[in-house]
């Protein structure tokens, strides 16, 4: 009896049972699909996370006196240490002069520009038309759009000029024209609107970035810095943007802004710096870092369903030697082998496991991928995964058949005959 021979036998058998066939390959597969879907889902909220907070890139970082966001500890980013810190310095904001000395002092080749924080829940009004209460507003100069990924649609960008004025000029991200303008957005170019009660000029409109669960990126409005100070709720301090030319001067250039930053900070070599300097994927990370234990628990819950699909195929392939146990006397009067008889049950249980891992792969994807959809991030496939479970079910099916195939093959013959 060839191997090819066990495995036909095999094959006959499985889709001769098909309701216990189903039953088990469904217990199997939903223990994959609860792996698989989430292990997509969470790969799809990494991509939406990456996409919401790496705007920069991988060459790029900020500084700014506090960070923006704090989720737990995090030893990266050091912490103000405040018996080494002035008290005078304790709560100095970034000001003005400081963002912009540093602009002009600082030599590597590299895009520098200065952001303010402006207020969120705002609304644009044109003629009769209002956007949502959602608008957020931002304060920058003419390298803010290219450091911190944004690109023009139409119309045109701050110039020297808009920054030095600080003229009543604003570029409109593409979910605030929109509203405003329609689907044709580049109608908002010259129109003036309102932010505030107070009327701009729009000179530009942003490409669509998408939003996500996090943020809307689009719903934005940004004008110059030195503008945005004269509004209403705008953050005390000033946030510089770093954008090297590539990533192998990026060590290089945060040494350089701390050294320089310290200086027009006057801040002496015993005192820590009472500033952050932040890596501009570092906010995606942090929260990535907070998924690591969604993943655990996926792949707990995975791991305890297949344990229990696992009992439930051994106790199937049990009640099968139970069933055939006349088949398997048969086979050995003919000349089979206990090998043959072990093999034949091995390969019954390895193809249940392996149906039920195919079919609890695709629907994983395509539970998980409901989430991409909802990110807009694309189709995702965790390919590691999908072959880690495909390895594991086949493992665990051996694993469920060998104890039933073992004791299939040391049946008498003779009693196997007679038995009914």
């Amino acid at each position: 009896m060839t191997l090819k021979d066990s495995f036909s036998l095999a094959w006959q058998t499985v889709k001769s049972n098909r309701l216990r066939t189903g039953l088990t390959v469904a217990i199997i597969a939903f223990g994959i699909m609860a792996l698989i879907g989430i292990i997509t889902a969470i790969d799809a909220m990494n991509s939406g996370l990456r996409d919401s907070f790496s705007t920069m890139g991988a060459n790029g970082f900020t500084i700014s006196f506090k960070e923006r966001f704090r989720f737990g500890n995090d030893n990266e980013t050091e912490k103000v240490d405040k018996t080494k810190v002035k008290k005078s310095n304790l709560d100095k904001p970034i000001l003005i002069h400081e963002a912009e000395m540093f602009k002009s002092n600082f030599h590597l080749p590299a895009e520098i520009s200065i952001g303010l924080n402006g207020p969120g829940g705002e609304e644009i009004t044109y003629k009769n038309k209002t956007t949502n209460p959602t608008m957020r507003l931002n304060g920058g100069d003419e390298n803010y759009l290219e450091v911190n990924g944004f690109s023009l649609s139409s119309g045109r960008n701050f110039n020297a000029l808009d920054v030095q004025t600080g003229r009543n000029v604003c570029i409109l991200g593409d979910g605030a024209a929109a509203k405003l303008f329609g689907t044709n957005t580049s109608r908002a170019v010259d129109k003036i609107v309102k932010i505030q009660e107070i009327p701009y000029r729009v000179i530009g409109v942003l490409k669509a970035k998408g939003s996500s669960a996090l943020m809307r990126a689009d719903d934005i409005a940004i004008m110059t810095y030195t503008n945005l100070r004269g509004l209403k709720i705008v953050s005390n301090s000033y946030i510089i943007g770093v954008q090297t030319q590539n990533v192998q001067q990026l060590d290089a250039a945060i040494s350089e802004s701390s050294a320089l930053m310290r200086g027009i900070r006057r801040l002496l070599p015993t005192e820590s710096d009472n500033f952050v300097i932040e890596k501009s994927d570092k906010l995606a990370e942090t929260f990535i870092s907070l998924l690591g234990a969604i993943q655990g628990a996926a792949g707990a819950i995975g791991f305890i369903t297949l344990i229990a699909a696992a009992i439930g195929l051994m106790n199937i392939m049990l009640v099968a030697v139970n069933e055939r146990t006349r088949e398997i006397g048969l086979i050995k009067a003919l000349g089979g082998k206990r090998k043959n008889i072990r093999q034949q049950f091995l390969f019954e249980s390895t193809i249940i496991s392996v149906l039920g891992a195919i079919c609890g792969i695709i629907m994983g994807v395509l539970v998980g991928n409901l989430f991409s959809m909802f990110l807009d991030t694309g189709f995702v496939v965790p390919w590691n995964w999908v072959i880690t479970g495909i390895v594991i079910c086949t493992l665990v099916g051996l694993l469920a058949g060998l104890w039933p195939a073992i004791k299939a093959s040391r049946l008498n013959p003779i009693t196997a005959l007679r038995y009914e």
